[in-house]
């Protein structure tokens, strides 16, 4: 397994781990190993941030090539869906937040049909509708993928905790960064106009 080097990062290495954004699950399947650096005594599986880090960056030069009202950026998990409209008020992009309507991307006759070029999806798992109406219309899907997570129809993986409120938040936050910058809306090195926390979702309440 790489261990983190001294490549500079997107964001500082200790703000990826402060949001949460390397701690996976219990639980890991075969193809996210190769992401995975260690696991914590209690079992847990940690992300290498080095490879977080390369496939945010992987994911902000392919999405970046998209014209903006053609990325559909789908968020079924609350957690991810606050970070995910932010995100597409910056871009350009659309969103689909909560139960994904079937036929949304399928069937023209909805009132809600889209046409993507390419999708965005928050977690594999609760997206999955998204994933198969996308996978149907040959149609990209780039997602945010835990170590828990399966990976059929998903043709560009970002490593990553998928479920916690500051990781979804940093993560929405960095993308839309940097697909600014790969764009020249943003130069270089300027930042956004709002920090990631302004990303983060408001907690569960019952």
């Amino acid at each position: 397994m790489s261990t983190p080097t001294q490549r500079e990062t997107l964001v500082p290495v200790e703000m990826y781990k402060k949001a949460g954004v390397v701690f996976g699950t219990q639980i890991c399947t075969k193809y996210m190993r190769r992401f995975v650096y260690r696991i914590s005594p209690d079992g847990f599986y940690i992300f290498d941030v080095m490879k977080i880090d390369e496939r945010l960056r992987i994911a902000s030069r392919f999405l970046a090539g998209f014209e903006p009202e053609k990325i559909v950026v789908v968020s079924t998990r609350l957690y991810g869906q606050k970070p995910a409209r932010m995100m597409c008020e910056r871009v350009g992009c659309k969103t689909i937040t909560g139960r994904v309507v079937p036929g949304v991307f399928t069937n023209p006759h909805l009132e809600f049909y889209m046409e993507p070029d390419v999708v965005l999806v928050t977690d594999p798992r609760t997206d999955r509708q998204a994933i198969e109406e996308a996978s149907k219309i040959g149609v990209p899907v780039v997602a945010f993928a835990d170590t828990d997570n399966k990976i059929e129809n998903l043709d560009l993986i970002i490593p990553a905790n998928n479920k916690g409120r500051r990781s979804l938040a940093l993560l929405y936050w960095i993308l839309t960064r940097e697909i600014l910058r790969n764009r020249g809306v943003l130069g270089p090195d300027e930042e956004l106009d709002v920090p990631y926390e302004s990303y983060i979702a408001s907690r569960l309440t019952r």
